[in-house]
């Protein structure tokens, strides 16, 4: 199956199923992402930073709920 084909049976999905399928793919490619970073190398290029950035990490917490799922609800509620 080509890439097309995928994106062609992916489009005639009924509109919910086409949202599941975004945020499957999206915690996938996430997953591997983050899972491709080893933690060493995060704190390398963190002193790579200039001293005034490096005093703002941290600085913002973000809190327990998940930004990308509230975005994709937010766009759910508004596209509804």
């Amino acid at each position: 199956m080509t890439l097309q084909d995928l994106q062609k049976q992916a489009l005639e999905l009924p509109i919910n199923d086409r949202w599941r399928l975004v945020q499957s793919l999206l915690k996938s490619i996430q997953q591997e992402t983050l899972s491709s970073i080893s933690p060493g190398s995060t704190i390398k290029t963190l002193k790579d930073l200039h001293p005034w950035t490096q005093s703002l990490v941290g600085a913002i917490q973000l809190g327990a709920e998940n930004p990308t799922e509230s975005y994709v609800d937010y766009l759910e509620e508004k596209y509804r």
